[in-house]
């Protein structure tokens, strides 16, 4: 029997098993992330702005040295359960700049198990072009689509491929939006509760961050409200805030909404008590959706989300991205510059950990569609 690194076997600090402690025998992990991850006032851009209301920032672009971003969470737990079912190989899902493909293949390894992708194109933007370079710089097992509609055929076609070479693999949706990887998230909210509850930052009123594939903000309903009944940090849970980078209706209230139910049903499963399994109606009342700051749709940067890029590296010392976290931010602008009330949290998704240098001969190997791409996006993409 293959002996799990010991970063692997060691018990895990996580708030989810602290809340609940028969959770460390029945949800498998990996410790992949540096948590807690911090959180810090954001004073100058407060003042660069004349907000209204204070606003602190949850560090979650630190939440690896590897690789940091709100995918390594969900992670923790994909890995675990792949690992636990026996899977050598595991597979990401997305587009070509997805941020979880750029996780998966950065941390499999550490995890024992070999990284594999199956992508599709989107919109060039330096950020996409940095992890696309990245991804494939480690060498996975690739499949590029030809468009994100093929994605079951080519999920269908992998798994066909590896059963014929028998290997024991898992392909994880994208963004790994299932009930499992939201758990990450709904640890990740009880986190925030408890440095609430230690003094490290008042009780916020409004928790902002982006929703693409729907797993973090899924996670994060569960998670904050899940402290509210237990007591820790605040009584009212704060606002979710989701600010939509993909359409309606991959990021629907119902569709976001419906997988925090899951995550919810299968956090009362798990734990033996059918409380923690809250309904439709109670988790869609903590959801307020953002879409104004879409544009043109994922991918494509807008006005408001390259002057809220601009304005955070200069005062806050923070970098974003114009698909994800961008977006995200000019809507924590918007609401700083014109609403009153409690502090505000932004949740910083996008990785800030320094990527590895990779030299064209790194990436020139992969399917002629991805080194194209590649090839178009460096003479068209600067850094923002």
């Amino acid at each position: 029997m293959e002996v799990p690194p010991p970063h692997l076997s060691e018990p895990l600090e996580r708030p989810l098993f602290a809340a609940w402690p028969a959770l460390r025998e029945r949800v498998p992990w990996v410790a992949l992330g540096e948590l807690p991850t911090p959180v810090e006032r954001a004073e100058r851009l407060e003042r660069r702005l004349g907000a209204r209301r204070a606003l602190w920032i949850k560090r979650d672009d630190r939440s690896s040295p590897v690789y940091g971003g709100n995918k390594v969470r969900t992670l923790e737990v994909l890995f675990g359960r792949a690992r636990a079912h026996g899977a050598t190989r595991i597979h990401a899902t997305g587009a070509f700049g997805s941020n979880h493909a750029a996780a998966t293949v950065l941390h499999a390894p550490a995890a024992g198990l070999e990284p594999g992708v199956i992508l599709f194109p989107q919109p060039r933007s330096f950020a996409a072009l940095e992890n696309l370079r990245v991804v494939l710089a480690q060498r996975p097992r690739v499949l590029a689509l030809p468009h994100w509609s093929a994605l079951p055929f080519g999920v269908a076609w992998v798994r066909a491929r590896e059963r014929a070479e028998g290997v024991r693999s898992e392909i994880m949706v994208p963004g790994g939006a299932t009930p499992e990887g939201a758990l990450g998230y709904v640890s990740a909210g009880l986190e925030l509760a408890r440095q609430v509850a230690d003094g490290e930052l008042p009780t916020p009123g409004e928790v902002v961050i982006g929703v693409g594939s729907t797993c973090t903000s899924a996670g994060l309903l569960v998670g904050l409200r899940a402290a509210a009944e237990l007591g820790l940090g605040w009584r009212a849970a704060p606002t979710l805030r989701s600010v939509r980078v993909t359409p309606w209706p991959v990021t629907s209230r119902a569709r976001i909404v419906g997988l925090a139910r899951r995550t919810a049903a299968l956090l009362a499963e798990l734990v033996g008590e059918p409380r923690w399994a809250f309904d439709r109606a109670a988790l869609s009342d903590g959801l307020a959706l953002d879409g104004a700051q879409l544009g043109r749709g994922y991918g494509h940067p807008t006005p408001d989300g390259l002057d809220a890029l601009r304005l955070t590296r200069e005062a806050a010392h923070l970098a974003l991205d114009t698909t994800y976290s961008a977006k995200a931010m000019a809507s924590v602008l918007e609401r700083l510059r014109t609403t009153d009330g409690p502090p505000l949290v932004y949740w910083s998704t996008k990785s800030t950990a320094p990527l590895p240098e990779v030299a064209a001969p790194d990436w020139r190997w992969g399917p002629r569609m991805m080194t194209r791409w590649i090839e178009k996006a460096e003479a068209a993409c600067a850094p923002p």
